[in-house]
């Protein structure tokens, strides 16, 4: 089985279980004391497809709504705090930065949020609710005009940080898993 947990690189689970279930099966939230605080990072991407009309109107004069982009910026970012409060079994976390870039592009809003911590465990989650939150917006602001406006490949691209390692997305290994060295980074724990 596949564990997909907070500040581990996604794959097999070094415990050979999901982390967030305990040993009767019920749902628990991980023990995170014993690790090291270390500086964390995690980038996540999306992309909303929308008409060209409205990527002309993203473009030129605006939609109906008002600053559909900036809406959205400052939406994914209030989501990334707000991640805890969305995501049972996340740990609270202090946020040290967040950055959310929207790009419009000829068919679609891409959206890249990147999320920063010192602490004890990683941001994966809150770079993923950075992005969706933002992209929720994005067909919030522009359904009046597009009402098929598709949320997609929401993702994790980058983690630094942590027991497990940088994570990267973008150079696949030959059998088309996510590249990851799966050992610490220098005065990471």
């Amino acid at each position: 089985m596949t564990a997909f947990t907070r500040g581990e690189t996604p794959g097999p689970s070094p415990q050979g279980h999901l982390t967030h279930i305990d040993e009767a099966g019920a749902a628990r939230m991980v023990d995170v004391s014993a690790k090291e605080v270390t500086a964390r990072t995690a980038s996540a991407s999306g992309r909303v497809l929308v008409s060209p009309h409205v990527v002309e109107l993203l473009r030129g004069e605006g939609m109906p709504k008002g600053d559909a982009l900036a809406t959205a910026r400052i939406a994914g970012i209030m989501g990334a705090k707000r991640t805890p409060e969305l995501i049972p079994l996340c740990h609270p976390l202090a946020l040290s930065g967040v950055t959310l870039d929207l790009t419009v592009t000829d068919d679609a809003v891409e959206i890249l949020a990147t999320v920063k911590t010192t602490d004890r465990t990683g941001v994966e989650m809150e770079a993923l609710t950075a992005v969706s939150v933002a992209a929720l917006t994005v067909v919030d602001m522009v359904k009046a005009v597009d009402k098929g406006a598709v949320i997609s490949d929401v993702r994790v691209e980058e983690k630094t940080g942590g027991k497990s390692g940088r994570y990267s997305r973008r150079a696949p290994e030959p059998d088309g898993r996510p590249q990851t060295d799966g050992t610490p980074e220098r005065g990471t724990a």
